[in-house]
């Protein structure tokens, strides 16, 4: 008769880190523990299941303390996608596909479960390695909130905290200097914290990827704030994909064999549009304002969990090891109103989660004066 009890899972986080890794790795390994459950920690992602990885075995004490502090014990890694693996072969390098060498690492490591922690890329991964036969359960994380299948992601309000704060500080500064201060936060596609830290902050202009903006209106808002308003600075969040209208990308793009593409350049390219329009056509006798752009980059992916993250990341750990218990494969945890449910993985990646210019935070950000470059 064959043996239907889990008794031993792996755990790994790919993809960005983000705060609340660690607190889902706390929850998991204690819930599983006390279930009577051995849980091996994978290194570095995917790579951990790759010939010549690393593996580890939890316990409780080996997570003490951990809840409160950002990144991941475990490591983490956006370059290690083993459907699209990059190597080296006769001095070329290449892009390969290992996924049945991760599948023979599940097996060699005798895991009856293997528990994703990451963003789109990484449940996409773990959607494929399940038709494999890998039992696979995933947990959603990304700063970015980007993921259609569950109403917030862990590591997307720490960050949003952490645009706000810079947020607030530039506008004293902006303020004091007579300034335009631009903010570029994360966001290739999605502008989540940029909409929400900004309206958080007062920000002036919000603009995000899901709108193209036009120059003119940002100009706009600037003279209206000094003409109408009586205001000499100016304060806007700019996501990184953020881009004009009738430009299909931020000011840089790039991308390498088997990475996600790098963009971004958003605020500097605002900046240098906002200065040559102001040279070019601004009242001389109130003097051109200077432009200042800030890019807050890593910083938001840094550092300790919130409080909602770090519940919310606990809550996804225990979940998902009652779901290995259960022996309910390729789903995802998903937080669904204040409930922590679950969906099929096919689901979690089918539909990016992005800002609607229509939605109800939108139009209510219309209705406080902030331009979003329509």
């Amino acid at each position: 008769m064959q043996d239907l009890q889990t008794r031993r899972i792996g755990l790994l986080t790919g993809g960005g880190d983000c705060p609340g890794l660690n607190a889902v790795i706390w929850a998991a390994v204690r819930t599983a523990t006390r279930a009577g459950i051995e849980v091996v920690g994978i290194e570095d992602g995917f790579e951990g299941l790759i010939a010549g990885g690393s593996a580890r075995t939890l316990k409780i004490e080996d997570v003490r303390g951990i809840l409160r502090e950002g990144g991941t014990i475990l490591g983490t890694t956006n370059r290690g996608n083993p459907f699209r693996y990059r190597t080296v072969v006769d001095g070329v390098e290449k892009e390969i596909d290992c996924s049945d060498e991760v599948v023979r690492g599940v097996r060699r490591m005798k895991l009856d479960a293997l528990v994703v922690i990451g963003g789109d890329g990484t449940l996409a991964i773990g959607h494929e390695l399940s038709k494999k036969g890998v039992p696979v359960v995933g947990v959603p994380k990304t700063i970015d909130n980007d993921l259609g299948a569950t109403d917030t992601t862990f590591g997307f309000y720490s960050a949003v905290t952490t645009a706000m704060e810079a947020l607030d500080k530039l506008k004293t500064t902006g303020e004091s200097h007579d300034r335009v201060m631009i903010l570029e936060v994360m966001g290739r596609h999605a502008g989540w914290i940029a909409l929400h830290s900004g309206l958080a902050a007062g920000a002036h202009a919000i603009l995000v990827p899901e709108i193209p903006y036009r120059l003119d209106a940002v100009l706009d808002r600037i003279r209206a704030r000094y003409d109408e308003e009586g205001r000499n600075y100016t304060l806007i969040v700019v996501a990184e994909g953020a881009h004009p209208a009738g430009q299909e990308t931020s000011y840089i793009a790039e991308q390498t064999a088997g990475t996600v593409a790098r963009v971004g350049g958003a605020g500097l390219g605002l900046e240098r549009a906002l200065t040559a329009a102001f040279e070019a056509d601004w009242n001389p006798t109130r003097g051109v304002p200077e432009v200042r752009t800030t890019v807050l980059g890593h910083l938001q992916r840094g550092g300790s969990p919130g409080a909602f993250d770090r519940i919310v990341s606990l809550r996804f750990g225990c979940k998902a090891v009652e779901l290995c218990i259960a022996r309910r494969w390729n789903r995802m945890v998903a937080l669904r109103g204040t409930e922590i449910r679950s969906c099929e993985l096919s689901e979690a990646v089918a539909e990016p989660h992005f800002v609607d210019p229509a939605s109800q935070l939108v139009t209510q950000a219309r209705g406080l004066g902030v331009c979003l470059g329509e």
